[in-house]
């Protein structure tokens, strides 16, 4: 699937927008409507983003959130880091890592070691084989525009730069 391929069959298309359909019920009850559609529209951007990268790299048997961890070991300078430390970097809880990192291991793409200088730590390291394949999802995401081929870069400038605001308030960074 491509970013200019719909998701749905035109046989399950709707005929109108039921994200802007909701915008008007929503708005006849409650406040705050140009904040819900937006939020509405960025789920489902995502969901619709998350599908297509994952669809992408079923075939190397990834998911995007695997491949995510695999880049990120090949970013770092021994290839390795603690999974604490995966987490933090890739903004998720602890818990998260350790399913990702199992099913990377079973498919020989990582190993994982007792930390050396850190006896309750575990390190993540990605082998030979895992650069390979990280290699091979990168082409494959590269080559679907990160399933944001409808935008131009300018546009996903554009839409970087509106998200940051959210992002600080939160403190992300």
């Amino acid at each position: 699937m491509s970013a200019v391929t719909p998701a749905r069959s035109d046989r399950h298309r709707l005929p109108f927008d039921p994200i802007e359909r909701a915008a008007q019920q929503w708005s006849q009850r409650w406040g705050e409507m140009p904040r819900m559609r937006a939020v509405t529209s960025l789920m489902r951007v995502h969901q619709l983003v998350l599908t297509e990268l994952d669809e992408l790299l079923r075939p190397l048997n990834l998911t995007f959130a695997r491949y995510e961890v695999l880049v990120l070991l090949s970013f770092s300078r021994r290839g390795a880091l603690p999974l604490g430390k995966i987490g933090e970097r890739l903004q998720v809880h602890a818990t998260s890592v350790t399913p990702l990192v199992k099913r990377l291991e079973g498919a020989g793409l990582i190993t994982r070691t007792p930390h050396p200088e850190d006896g309750r730590a575990v390190l993540a390291a990605i082998t030979p084989k895992g650069r390979e394949v990280t290699e091979q999802a990168t082409r494959l995401i590269v080559d679907a525009r990160f399933a944001l081929g409808s935008l131009d870069d300018g546009d996903c400038d554009r839409l970087t730069e509106l998200l940051t605001g959210p992002r600080t308030a939160a403190g992300d960074f």
